[in-house]
Parts: structure tokens; C-alpha cells; sequence
């Protein structure tokens, strides 16, 4: 039976012995058809050729500008060759084994247009981050990950349908993404991957958490974990999704909920705690939706 190729995409930035590390673990993992591209997104602190010279296996890609997450896997999307396409977080590793129940499967069942592995948090790696997602509620925009922070006991040891997979770690087949598009570039940070989970669905496929795939996440490396740069995108993000994803009688309901609920009461928040740069953030976040209400383009996606 044939092997289907995987392509590994990663994306850097200034972070090359992170990046390091994740190549390291692929370097040990038993799946034998694998390709390794590693996007660099114009690290201004970085020399990202240290990778290749240390790691001559990769493709490396010099992006001329920061693209993002979604536009650094888009352009490591478009120099894939293999079947399935795995976008993989540079500040992961991985197991050995990782790579096959994955790949079981997708192969399974052509229905299915994309999964993630179980991830735990690497520095606790006894603690769970992902074992699948909620759906997610069209009024808050928000998502509850299953056992997230909690002791991975073996309460998740079966592969279920999940609402999204995880950017951390996804794979998808090459066929679906010609499908239902590349990754929407506009979000630069952030709620890209439920986006593109809710096209994939959209476009009648399934996603699944796969229970036997073990992936160990650092988390937040380049923006850092309670950072004003994370405060920005991830609230840009959420209201961005809102508009391009919440349709009918729901969508005013959930404006007015952002605009009298849940804009003013992050903001005060911010300032009562006294977080005045992520008050400054949260602010930029919102003035970017009114200054961009009318923007066409917030609704396109780039096509493969």
C-alpha cells in the first residue's frame, strides 16, 4: 500500500532555536514520506539560514515581508507536494509516532477535511491544552477547548468529532484545500485556523481530534503570553470573525452584544487592573473595525 506524502509547513520568526528544536523532534519521527518547509517571515533578529545550514533536509522560504500565520503557511501551502498538508507551530515537538494515526485518519474517510492531534503543554507536559473544541458561541465569539488545563488521565483516549481543529497542529488534505480556499489572510493573528475550520465544514467535510497523535506545545512564543501585541490581534481577530462567519438574525444580536457588553466591559477591565498598554491595544483593535467597516476585501479569500 502506498505511503501518501505529508508536507510539514512551519512558520519563523526570530526564533530560530526554537524552530531548531521543533526540527530536532521531526528528525526522530517514524513516518517515512515527509517534506519539511520552513516560511521565514522576514525576522528583522533572526538570520533563518542558520536553519537551513543546520537542517539541509528543509525547504527553506524567505518570505520578503511578515505575512502572518495565515499568509506564511499560504505561501509554504502553494510549494507543497504532498497529499496531506500539516501545518505544525514552530514552538511544538513532537512524537515519533505522531505522524500515522494522522494520515490513518484522513485516509479512513473522505469526508473528513481536517484534524489535529491530541497537544499538551510542553513545560507541563502531563496537561492537557487540546483535546477538541466546543462549537463556538455566535455572541461572544468564543470557543471552550475539551480538558484544556486539566491532568491528561486518559479521559480523551478515543478520536471524536471536534467544532475546530487547532492551529497548533492541523493537517489537511491538499485536495480540500483547493477546495474551500487558502487560509483568509486578514487576520494576520488569530481565529484564522476557526475560520477556516468553519469553511471546511461549510463545504460538508468533518473534522476530528485524533486521540493517539501527541503533539507538545510551548505556546504563545513570538507574541508572548499575556502581551499588548496578543491583546491587539486576538480581539481584532474575534470581531473579524464575527463578520465574516455569523450570518441572519444573529449577526445584529451579536453586534450589539460586542458594542454594549463586550467592548466597554474588556476595556474597563484593562483599566481597572491597570493595563494601560493593553487598554491602548484593545482600543486599536476596535477603532480597526470601524475604520475598515465598509472593507470589501475582509470577505475574500486567497485562492490556492
Amino acid at each position: 500500500m502506498e505511503t501518501p506524502l505529508v508536507s510539514i509547513i512551519t512558520i519563523n520568526f526570530n526564533h530560530s532555536e526554537v524552530t531548531s528544536q521543533l526540527l530536532y523532534s521531526l528528525r526522530n519521527v517514524t513516518y517515512p514520506e515527509l517534506e519539511i518547509f520552513v516560511v521565514d517571515n522576514n525576522s528583522p533578529n533572526d538570520d533563518p539560514e542558520v536553519l537551513k545550514q543546520s537542517f539541509p533536509e528543509i525547504e527553506l522560504i524567505r518570505s520578503p515581508e511578515n505575512l502572518g500565520f495565515a499568509g506564511g503557511n499560504n505561501l509554504g501551502i502553494r510549494k507543497a507536494r504532498g497529499k496531506y498538508i500539516l501545518l505544525l507551530n514552530n514552538d511544538t515537538e513532537v512524537e515519533p509516532g505522531f505522524l500515522e494515526p494522522l494520515v490513518a485518519k484522513l485516509e479512513s474517510d473522505s469526508n473528513i477535511g481536517a484534524v489535529s492531534p491530541k497537544i499538551r503543554f510542553f513545560h507541563t507536559p502531563d496537561t492537557l491544552q487540546y483535546a477538541g473544541y466546543s462549537p463556538l458561541n455566535p455572541y461572544t465569539i468564543r470557543s471552550h477547548g475539551r480538558g484544556h488545563g486539566t491532568l491528561d488521565t486518559g479521559q480523551f483516549e478515543q478520536d471524536a468529532p471536534t467544532a475546530f481543529v487547532h492551529g497548533a497542529a492541523m493537517m489537511i488534505p491538499l485536495e480540500v484545500i483547493r477546495k474551500v480556499g487558502l487560509m483568509a489572510e486578514c487576520y494576520f493573528l488569530y481565529y484564522e485556523e476557526l475560520d477556516w475550520s468553519e469553511r471546511i465544514r461549510r463545504a460538508g467535510y468533518q473534522l476530528w481530534y485524533v486521540h493517539n497523535s501527541v503533539v507538545f506545545h510551548k505556546e504563545s512564543i513570538s507574541t508572548g503570553k499575556m502581551s499588548p501585541l496578543k491583546t491587539y490581534y486576538i480581539n481584532r481577530a474575534r470581531i473579524l470573525y464575527l463578520r465574516r462567519n455569523i450570518h441572519g438574525f444573529r449577526f445584529p444580536v451579536a453586534v450589539l452584544y460586542q458594542v454594549l457588553i463586550a467592548v466597554p466591559r474588556n476595556a474597563l477591565k484593562f483599566l481597572f487592573e491597570g493595563n494601560p498598554d493593553h487598554f491602548k491595544a484593545y482600543k486599536q483593535a476596535v477603532l480597526w473595525h470601524i475604520k475598515h467597516l465598509f472593507t470589501k476585501d475582509i470577505h475574500t479569500d486567497p485562492t490556492f
